[in-house]
C-alpha cells in the first residue's frame, strides 16, 4: 500500500525530528509549512524556524505565510489535496506550527490534519505542555496524536503513549524524548488510519487543564513560593525561558537547583524568604530551602556553585532583591 503523501505544518526544533522521520519512512513531502523568518538574536536578523532551515537543505518546498485568515492562502493549500491520482497529498502533518488553521484547511485532506501534541490529552492543552507538566509536579506525561477540529487541541486522539517525569527530568531533555516519540508514532498513525486499523477516540471532559504561553517574567523565582515549588521551575524553565535571581542589581541564571531535605524555610524561623542560610548559595524559601547548585553571570560560563562562590561571594545573611 502506497504511503500516504503529506502537506507539513511546524516551525520549533520540536517539529524536525518528526518531519525527518516521515522523509526516513518514504512519505512525499507535497509542501512544507512553517512560520515566517523573525527578528531573532542581538542584530535583529530576519531568522527562518527550524522546520524552514531544515526542510530548505532537503529541497522541499517551504511555504510561509503570515496568517490563514485569508482566503487566497486557504485555496492554495487546498489545491495540494487533489484526487490521488493526481499527485495531491492525502494528509497533513501538524507539529508545534504556531498558527490558528480554520475549518476550510483542516476539513481539506482526505485523512484530516493531524498533530503530534506533547502531553496526554485532555491534560495540558494549549502553548506549554512540557513545562506546565513539570512545574505542576506531574509524574508522568506522552504524546498524544489527534485530529485537529475546531477547538485548541480539542480533537479525537489515535494513539496516546506515556513518558515518565523524574526528579531529573529539565524540560530540556524531556522535549528531546517526546520529539523522538512522537516521530516513531505519527508514522505508526498515518499507515494505521490508511489501512482503516485506527478509530480515533474522542477526549474525555475530566481532568482539562491547560497550558498557558510563558514569557521571560516567569523564570523569575519568587521566594515566599515553597523550595520544592521552585527547584521545579528550575527544571520546568530550562532552557527556556531559563530561571533568574536578582544580586546587587545583577541578574543572575539557575541552571540547577536542589530542596535541601529537612531545612527549615523562612517562614519557620523568621528570616525573611531569599535569604542566604550559610555561604554555599542555600536560600530560605517559604517552606524550606532551595540550594543554588548550578549559576551564570551575564557574558560568563556556567559554574558549579563552589567554583562561583570563589569569585562572587555571597555571605549568609544577604538577601536577594
Amino acid at each position: 500500500m502506497p504511503r500516504p503523501r503529506l502537506v507539513f505544518m511546524g516551525s520549533a526544533d520540536f517539529s524536525v525530528p518528526v518531519l525527518d522521520a516521515l522523509i526516513a519512512a518514504g512519505h512525499e513531502i507535497i509542501a512544507v509549512y512553517s512560520q515566517p523568518p523573525r527578528p531573532a538574536d542581538r542584530g535583529q536578523r530576519e531568522k527562518s524556524s527550524a522546520v524552514h532551515a531544515f526542510a530548505h537543505r532537503k529541497g522541499l518546498d517551504v511555504r510561509t505565510p503570515e496568517t490563514f485568515e485569508d482566503e487566497n492562502e486557504q485555496a492554495a493549500f487546498k489545491a495540494l489535496f487533489k484526487a490521488r491520482d493526481d499527485d495531491g497529498a492525502d494528509s497533513a502533518v501538524v507539529v508545534a506550527y504556531g498558527l490558528r488553521l480554520p475549518t476550510a484547511v483542516f476539513d481539506a485532506p482526505r485523512l484530516g490534519c493531524l498533530n503530534v501534541h506533547a502531553s496526554l490529552l485532555p491534560r495540558w492543552r494549549g502553548a506549554a505542555p512540557i513545562q506546565r507538566a513539570i512545574l505542576e509536579g506531574d509524574t508522568v506525561t506522552g504524546i498524544s496524536i489527534m485530529q485537529i477540529d475546531e477547538g485548541m487541541d480539542t480533537g479525537p486522539v489515535l494513539l496516546a503513549r506515556k513518558v515518565p517525569i523524574t526528579a531529573d527530568t529539565t524540560a530540556g531533555t524531556l522535549h528531546d524524548e517526546l520529539a523522538a516519540l512522537g516521530a516513531e508514532m505519527i508514522v505508526e498513525a498515518l499507515a494505521g488510519l490508511e489501512a482503516g486499523a485506527l478509530e480515533p477516540v474522542p477526549q474525555g471532559t475530566e481532568g482539562v487543564t491547560h497550558a498557558g504561553k510563558l514569557s521571560r517574567a516567569d523564570g523569575r523565582l519568587d521566594w515566599r513560593r515553597p523550595a520544592d515549588e521552585l527547584e521545579r521551575r528550575v527544571r520546568a524553565l530550562n532552557p527556556w525561558p531559563g530561571v533568574w535571581v536578582k544580586y546587587e542589581g545583577e541578574r543572575i541564571k539557575v541552571l540547577a537547583a536542589a530542596v535541601e531535605e529537612g531545612a527549615p524555610g523562612g517562614g519557620e524561623t523568621g528570616t525573611l524568604p531569599g535569604t542566604f542560610i550559610d555561604d554555599t548559595l542555600g536560600v530560605t524559601t517559604g517552606a524550606g530551602v532551595l540550594k543554588l547548585l548550578r549559576v551564570q553571570r551575564a557574558g560568563r560560563d556556567p559554574q558549579d556553585a563552589e567554583t562561583f562562590i570563589l569569585g562572587y561571594p555571597m555571605p549568609a545573611g544577604t538577601r536577594l532583591e
